[in-house]
């Protein structure tokens, strides 16, 4: 290690954990083999950072919870395996609600992006420049949100969603759909994202049906889903997406516009 990196005596780093100067780790960090922490990065207790990670400066992971109701409760971050973490991220511990703060494998989260607490992000997700995700949101795996995306508190993203740049997330965002507009609206089925990650044709076809009788032909969100439950054949597709509008306590997002 450079002379000019601080670790503490009681943080965990694997042998080929390579640290750039001016870095700061605290006492209780665990960082797997082959990853990579850039310079002026902060890892403060209670953060787990998995295996070839890397961590570019200015980062800051495992700062206590910009949240009024913690009270020093011992908390986490984790970090999964394959996962780059640009400039400037910030990403803070949990609080006693959800005890950590987690982001999955193979995740790219660009400069300036900041996840708050009891958040949980998924693996394979992107999550552009200047992104905002608040307190106690769940982002689901596959999912890329755009630049400069804001995302409200307690709010959930469905798996391979994808919301266009600068929307405003104050809804739940159903799995396998594009959003965009303001208020933030389905703008149609996540195609090229579904494609890329080798879903069949008539699968994809099968999830614009659902997405077609919930936002299309009804403008009641209760009537949609008792039509797909009568009119649409079961599939893993249907049980997923359904499930999520049933766990919407706070409501999806809209509807075409």
């Amino acid at each position: 290690m450079h002379q000019l990196v601080f670790i503490h005596q009681d943080a965990s780093l694997a042998d080929s954990v390579q640290v750039e100067p001016f870095t700061t780790i605290y006492e209780d960090v665990e960082i797997g083999e082959g990853s990579w922490i850039g310079s002026n990065v902060t890892i403060f207790p209670g953060t787990r950072i998995g295996k070839n990670c890397k961590i570019f400066p200015g980062a800051v992971i495992g700062a206590i919870p910009q949240d009024l109701k913690f009270e020093g409760e011992y908390t986490k971050v984790i970090i999964g395996d394959n996962t780059t973490i640009r400039e400037c991220v910030t990403i803070h511990r949990a609080t006693k609600a959800r005890k950590i703060t987690s982001v999955g494998k193979n995740c790219l989260i660009m400069a300036y992006v900041h996840i708050g607490h009891d958040s949980y992000i998924g693996n394979n997700v992107i999550i552009a420049n200047s992104c905002s995700i608040a307190g106690h949101v769940t982002v689901g795996n596959f999912v890329v949100l755009e630049g400069l995306v804001a995302v409200q508190q307690f709010v959930n993203i469905g798996d391979h969603a994808f919301v266009a740049g600068a929307s405003l997330v104050r809804k739940n965002v159903p799995p396998y759909v594009k959003a965009a507009r303001e208020p933030l609206s389905y703008i149609g089925v996540n195609t090229i994202g579904l494609k890329r990650h080798e879903f069949l044709n008539e699968s994809i076809r099968h999830i614009e049906d659902i997405y077609r009788v919930l936002f299309i032909h009804n403008k009641n969100v209760t009537i949609g889903v008792e039509q797909i439950i009568s009119e649409i054949d079961n599939s893993e597709y249907k049980k997923s997406i359904l499930d999520f509008i049933k766990k919407s306590d706070k409501g999806i997002i809209k509807g075409i516009i």
